[in-house]
């Protein structure tokens, strides 16, 4: 099983029991950490993006979806039910619910894969927010993957 860590203790965890590690920031020094700590398996990172025709109507549709995604700090990760998550989402705003996710540009999307890519990372997934997931496909297949084969 592959697991997921973003602090040094599950980060350990994942060295020592994990088939892989999974994380949404493409940090090198943590890449490091798990493999100097035993981890043989996949390091795996990912974000989410809300593609869009344009980026105010993408940053809209990704605020109403996912604010609960920029929830700052520990707090992210202690909440206990979906309601308290609901509750402290109403202290997200659009820009920082949207920050580096809504993008119609193909080559933010480059950059993002780049990071994860130049830090050592095996693989990385993006995760569109939103319905219109043929429409991110076909951007993906006109836009992204052409520049992500060089």
């Amino acid at each position: 099983m592959v697991v997921s860590a973003f602090g040094p203790k599950a980060l350990a965890v994942a060295a020592r029991h994990g088939a892989g590690w999974v994380t949404t920031g493409p940090d090198a020094e943590m890449l490091q950490r798990y493999r100097q700590a035993g981890g043989a398996g996949p390091a795996l990172g990912g974000f989410k993006a809300c593609w869009g025709d344009d980026e105010p109507s993408a940053r809209k549709l990704a605020f109403e979806l996912w604010p609960t995604s920029s929830i700052p700090g520990q707090l992210h990760q202690d909440l206990p039910t979906p309601a308290h998550f609901e509750q402290a989402a109403r202290l997200v705003t659009e820009e920082l619910a949207t920050e580096g996710t809504c993008w119609p540009n193909p080559e933010r999307y480059v950059h993002a894969f780049r990071q994860f890519a130049d830090a050592g990372f095996d693989e990385v997934a993006v995760t569109q927010i939103g319905p219109d997931q043929d429409g991110f496909f076909r951007f993906y297949e006109r836009e992204l993957r052409p520049r992500l084969a060089t």
